[in-house]
């Protein structure tokens, strides 16, 4: 696949600074359309079911202000399909979720949950929107998804960002070549492949050079660095590093 990587910022953790204080600043919003001018590729949001960062009025507010392509993260009930059919996004990318948990700690179980996706993704691709699954790179997830038929998986690179921050040098390779692998077989299988989770400027440049992988999303990392030099140059230098690893 190779050639240019694209980048999806997710802007939840904007939202989460908003809710602290409650009103209405700062604004997602006003995070979409610095990404949009900066060159980012897409905005990513998870709408979670007990809202604690996007809101649901947030979603039209976002497609409103920008031409970027929304990918909106959905756990798989039927209150989040409605939702979706009803804002169509561009994408829509099911993913785990608990709710005592901080962030989404790994991949969805699609192997293990077929019968519960399987009219989700159905509704979701007759919408015309494009259904994605986060999941861990291994190939029993990737089977199910090429049996569900989505066109999208998103390898989890949690388990790459602990390694590498624990500075475990064989952990690291060996998550690096199985999320390489993985992503190598989805390609070849027709089902394009995305990645992120724990994505930071000292790691993803490993990442960002595996050439089957079209998109990386990334969110907490870029929202934080923003706190110290502005959400403008915070993207501007991941996309470097990205481009860069090509």
């Amino acid at each position: 696949m190779s050639g240019r990587l694209r980048l999806g910022v997710n802007i939840d953790h904007v939202a989460t600074i908003r809710n602290a204080r409650g009103g209405d600043h700062p604004d997602p919003v006003r995070a979409a359309q610095i990404v949009a001018a900066v060159g980012g590729d897409g905005i990513t949001a998870h709408l979670r079911e007990d809202r604690r960062h996007i809101r649901d009025d947030d979603l039209k507010r976002i497609q409103d202000a920008t031409d970027l392509p929304l990918n909106l993260e959905m756990a798989a009930t039927d209150e989040m399909l409605e939702i979706a059919l009803r804002h169509n996004p561009h994408a829509a990318c099911i993913v785990p979720e608990k709710r005592e948990e901080r962030t989404t700690e790994g991949g969805l179980d699609a192997a293990g949950q077929h019968n519960r996706l399987a009219p989700i993704v159905s509704r979701l691709r007759d919408a015309g929107i494009r259904v994605s699954l986060f999941i861990e790179a291994q190939e029993r997830q990737l089977d199910a998804a090429l049996q569900l038929g989505v066109p999208v998986v998103e390898f989890h690179t949690g388990e790459y960002a602990h390694a590498h921050l624990d500075n475990d040098r064989e952990l690291v390779a060996a998550e690096l070549k199985r999320i390489s692998d993985m992503s190598a077989l989805a390609a070849k299988n027709g089902i394009e492949p995305h990645a992120g989770h724990g994505l930071t400027y000292e790691n993803v440049q490993p990442i960002a050079a595996i050439p089957q992988l079209a998109e990386l999303n990334i969110g907490h990392y870029l929202i934080g660095e923003a706190v110290f030099t502005g959400l403008e140059p915070a993207v501007r230098r991941m996309r470097d590093l990205m481009d860069e690893a090509r």
